[in-house]
């Protein structure tokens, strides 16, 4: 696909039925082909729903559009969880979100088949009146997957967490990072009733000072006791022994010279707790990775379909209002061309502008026409609806 031109957008609009809806569709494809491609265009199949009453086609009219937008938030959450999920490799993102049982990339929904083998599949949408299964069947579907979807999220960020935190406590300068995987046993004296062994941060800067004045900071240190254990980019990180009584006399000498006496004491149990800790949670967020990553494949998969799906009933419910009964309309879906998108507009205005007497008023004034919400829906003379794919672009 050329990502030059083509737009991850569609159109999804429809047009009343001419002598008969392949003549409305050949219409439309012959008037966006003329002018050097405009769209891809497909044919966009919904089965005959039940309808009811004009009323409760009204009332399905709003529900729609607050199922629409749910929905929407839900394909959104999960593609973004994907991107968070996979973190340093987003590179992948694209080729893990896919639609149909994880085979089309969202932004190829063209032939959309994707939607035919479902209708027939779910008989319950066509043998049923419009006002109810449909909708709860997908409320919940959805509804489960966003619910799902915050118990994993909130688990796996948990995991990611708290490994992050003892990560950082690895890193960092050596004057706030654990020592736990620097130090050794042999770098102490233990079990000692008078003796005990400091760590000291030496700015590198500071190195020959500390090598010269060390054994004269307090009384009682051990000679030639220090040595270089660890070294960041700014300093050493040397131990040196001493008499226990002499340790407050030489932490306050040691500051003026900047060398840093880190607080630690040796634990083989502690820190062998910490490395522990720190495998675990490393090998339990590997092990949860896989699962995670498929759940949100096929769950994107599913919120997608039913967001096609809630695109699709409301096509259906509006043309029935617009278009009137019985049933005749042609739904179609379009994929612009980006550069051309301004005259696609004008070649359908052109094409339907006599379906509606206001419309003309309404392209030209921005006026406040009652009932007609302009800024949550642009209005056209036609049935219009935007699939837009750009949200499920993580950069």
């Amino acid at each position: 696909q050329d990502k030059g031109t083509k737009m991850t957008e569609f159109w999804l609009i429809s047009a009343p039925g001419e002598k008969t809806c392949q003549q409305t569709w050949e219409k439309l494809h012959a008037a966006t082909t003329k002018h050097n491609n405009l769209s891809t265009n497909s044919k966009f199949n919904i089965p005959d729903l039940k309808v009811g009453t004009l009323d409760v086609l009204v009332g399905l009219s709003d529900e729609l559009a607050k199922l629409d937008a749910f929905v929407e938030s839900v394909v959104k959450k999960v593609a973004q969880y994907m991107a968070d999920v996979l973190e340093d490799s987003k590179d992948k993102v694209q080729e893990n979100l896919l639609a149909n049982g994880g085979k089309v990339h969202p932004s190829q929904i063209h032939p959309p088949g994707l939607l035919e083998q479902q209708w027939q599949a779910e008989h319950k949408f066509c043998s049923s009146s419009l006002d109810t299964v449909p909708f709860l069947f997908i409320f919940k579907g959805v509804n489960q997957i966003d619910n799902d979807l915050k118990a994993r999220a909130s688990a796996y960020n948990n995991l990611k967490g708290n490994l992050q935190n003892l990560e950082r406590k690895n890193a960092g300068s050596l004057l706030t990072r654990s020592l736990a995987d620097i130090v050794k046993k042999e770098d102490f004296v233990l079990d000692s009733e008078y003796l005990v062994t400091l760590l000291v941060i030496v700015p590198k800067l500071n190195y020959n000072d500390w090598v010269k004045q060390y054994e004269t900071l307090a009384e009682m240190v051990v000679p030639r006791s220090s040595n270089v254990l660890f070294e960041d980019q700014d300093s050493y990180l040397c131990n040196v022994t001493l008499f226990r009584k002499a340790v407050d006399d030489f932490k306050h000498k040691a500051r003026e010279y900047k060398f840093m006496v880190r607080d630690f004491q040796y634990n083989e149990e502690e820190m062998k707790a910490d490395k522990e800790e720190m495998n675990r949670l490393s090998t339990d967020k590997k092990k949860q990775f896989g699962p995670l990553v498929r759940w949100l494949k096929v769950n994107f998969s599913e919120a997608f379909i039913a967001w096609i799906h809630v695109k699709a009933l409301r096509v259906f419910v509006e043309s029935v209002l617009r278009y009137g009964l019985p049933v005749n309309f042609q739904a179609m879906l379009l994929q612009p061309n980006k550069k051309t998108m301004k005259k696609l507009r004008e070649v359908l205005y052109e094409l339907y502008k006599h379906l509606d007497s206001s419309a003309a008023a309404i392209i030209d004034a921005t006026m406040d026409i009652p009932g007609l919400n302009l800024s949550q829906q642009e209005y056209y003379p036609y049935v219009y609806y935007k699939i837009d794919c750009n949200l499920l672009e993580f950069k």
